[in-house]
């Protein structure tokens, strides 16, 4: 078949109002990923840990295609997966259906990139929970809600799977909800190799093609590399493969060729593989192949679920499985749907996606999971400040970390009383607030800390180290605070040098994935505030970092529009901007904080010693108590709260 066609995916029978795009059913694992590329497993150092397994890819690279998915597997009751749950639910995914098992531990996968041909991989899937689904986690009319049904091979490779997936699939049918199977062959889980022979992608087993034989007439779109192809038509050859398929099933076949890109055949296989609908593959250079399957069929149900033709649901199929290729990890390299189309637009220039910045600026803002529509910060980062006033009432600078526990206490309980949360959080150091960052940790609180070293300029990091060694440890939720005295009207020399200390923030941000927030000072210079924030902004922009925050003082309500309309254009991704407050009377951070509440772009305040200066001094004198230092503190984050609530009405 040469010409195009295209599938709607809709039936008779079928839900007419789906509220679902697609239900996965099968792997939900935790994959812990060598960070050592190059390296032999034995000899790796460390790991990054991703959620995994194939049907949990597919859900969540099909979210971020725009599809709307849900999964159903099961997961240990326990931290990896609770874990897994989190973390799909951060992509998009309906988790209704992801159970805990009580008696079972999530499945574990522990690979490594040692070469272009080698990804030695090892799965720690016995007796795991998603091998435990049944057929009373089968829910029919949530199955019915979707357009599409997808499983994937290894779920059919023991009794109890196969019973539950058959299950699926007859209510699948019943309802006319498509389906389709990704054969997703792991000899390894068909106990075709040694245990920890996961590399192997293919061994050839008459049982296992019979079984996948079975099958293949219960689906609409069958999906498969050659390899994949071979086992379940029972032989090497792959056209006579493709025709011992056909001979069972009326399905759409996929056959994903490698560097020769894909095809798609309806009705009789062709005498050339060619001759089916053809696209040809993305060249990159690869890094890891492991998990581009995934993000292909992904890719192709974008297409082939909006009824888009066969061509352009191959497009987008092979261009996702040349990214994930192109980067490290499975899930977190499946692409979004805004760098999707930005790569098809521009592949002809682009050798090495992993390499183009304005990819890998849209793979990493297109990705955040959390949105914060209005932001209202307690900022106690200070160091210095409290120093001081230790030193000014002749307290040990050892009361400070429990100072920094009682202000994280009085913000939670402004929070939760004002009901804020998804709304506000808190800037803390490690110095001498770690155990407050510990404490706020997982709490759905928004979360910074500083790496600048008080008052430096030109701009050191605290502590001395390299910024990428010190966020090596730092939780993933935490955003890089950096404070500058900053001005691009600067000297040249000083000007280099804060440029150059940025950069590498930078480039460790978008390494580390960490959020940052730029905070610029003016210094006293000859340049009103207004232009030289503005010049300041524009120069950093120049150089191409694009922060994920600003946190800018405040300015009249033109040059706040100003300054809002910069950024708009030189970076629409820019998650907003938050007024700090210099310690400055209650009365004029609230009045700067009017004049720029109209702006969508200004989402809050980031405000510290105007609210606790007072009381922490007397409480470090000895003057008041814990309950009164809390008291007073709260008091005044509540009404910088309300404030700024009150000007915000209707506009964020």
């Amino acid at each position: 078949m040469n010409e195009s066609s295209n599938h709607v995916c809709a039936a008779p029978g079928a839900v007419s109002n789906p509220s679902l795009d697609l239900v996965c059913i099968g792997r939900a694992g935790v994959d812990f990923y060598a960070e050592q590329v190059g390296s032999r497993l034995e000899d790796v150092g460390s790991f990054a840990k991703y959620i995994g397994g194939s049907s949990t890819n597919i859900a969540a690279c099909s979210s971020r295609m725009g599809l709307k998915t849900a999964l159903i597997t099961r997961v240990g009751n326990e931290h990896m997966g609770e874990f897994i749950r989190e973390q799909l639910k951060r992509e998009g995914v309906d988790t209704s259906y992801v159970i805990s098992d009580p008696e079972r531990l999530t499945a574990l996968v522990v690979l490594g990139i040692k070469d272009r041909e080698t990804f030695p991989l090892i799965f720690y899937r016995e007796n795991c929970a998603d091998m435990a689904i049944s057929v009373d986690d089968i829910d029919a009319g949530f199955i019915a809600s979707a357009r599409a049904l997808l499983i994937t091979g290894t779920h059919f490779s023991t009794d109890n799977v196969y019973k539950t997936c058959k299950h699926a699939l007859a209510i699948a049918r019943e309802r006319g909800v498509k389906t389709v199977l990704d054969i997703d062959y792991r000899p390894v889980l068909w106990g075709l190799t040694g245990k920890g022979d996961g590399e192997t992608r293919f061994v050839a087993n008459d049982n296992v093609s019979k079984h996948l034989q079975s099958i293949v007439a219960d689906f609409d779109l069958i999906v498969g590399t050659e390899e994949e192809i071979h086992i379940a038509g029972g032989t090497t050859d792959t056209l006579q493969a493709l025709n011992r398929i056909r001979e069972l099933s009326d399905a759409t076949l996929v056959l994903k060729r490698g560097p020769y890109g894909a095809s798609v055949y309806e009705g009789a296989i062709p005498d050339d593989l060619d001759k089916g609908v053809t696209v040809k593959g993305v060249s990159v250079d690869v890094l890891n192949v492991l998990g581009a399957g995934d993000g292909f069929i992904s890719g192709f149900l974008r297409g082939w679920i909006n009824g888009e033709s066969h061509e352009q649901a191959l497009t987008y199929a092979n261009a996702c499985g040349a990214l994930v290729v192109s980067r490290h990890g499975c899930t977190p390299a499946m692409p979004t749907r805004p760098e999707l189309d930005y790569y098809l637009a521009n592949a002809n220039r682009i050798a090495r996606p992993d390499l183009d910045p304005e990819l890998n600026f849209l793979h990493r803002v297109s990705t955040r999971s959390v949105e914060w529509p209005q932001l209202m910060v307690h900022a106690f980062d200070h160091r210095l400040q409290f120093e001081k006033m230790a030193s000014k009432v002749g307290a040990t600078t050892e009361r400070l970390e429990q100072l920094k526990l009682l202000l994280l206490q009085a913000t939670v309980q402004v929070i939760e009383k004002r009901n804020i949360k998804g709304q506000a959080g808190l800037l803390c150091d490690g110095k001498y607030g770690q155990e407050a960052l510990n404490h706020a940790s997982g709490q759905g609180l928004w979360v910074a800390r500083p790496v600048e070293e008080p008052q430096s300029r030109p701009l050191r990091f605290e502590g001395g180290r390299s910024i990428g060694s010190i966020l090596e440890s730092w939780p993933q939720e935490q955003v890089v605070k950096c404070l500058l005295f900053y001005s691009a009207a600067d000297d040249i020399e000083i000007l280099q040098q804060q440029d150059s200390r940025l950069l590498e923030l930078y480039d460790a941000c978008c390494h580390s994935g960490h959020e940052l927030m730029l905070e610029i000072i003016p210094p006293r210079e000859a340049l009103p505030a207004s232009e030289s924030l503005w010049m300041s902004v524009d120069h950093i922009y120049n150089l191409g970092i694009r922060p994920d925050w600003w946190k800018l003082p405040a300015l009249s309500t033109d040059s706040t529009k100003k300054l809002c309309d910069l950024i708009n254009e030189r970076d629409s991704w820019c998650r907003g901007i938050v007024i700090l407050g210099l310690n400055a009377p209650f009365e004029n951070v609230v009045a700067g904080l009017e004049a720029a509440a109209q702006e969508p772009l200004v989402k809050g305040f980031a405000v510290g010693r105007t609210l606790f200066a007072e009381a922490a001094e007397l409480w470090l004198a000895n003057k008041i108590n814990d309950n009164e230092l809390v008291g007073r503190v709260a008091a005044n984050y509540t009404a910088m709260v309300d404030a700024w609530l009150g000007f915000t009405q209707g506009h964020n």
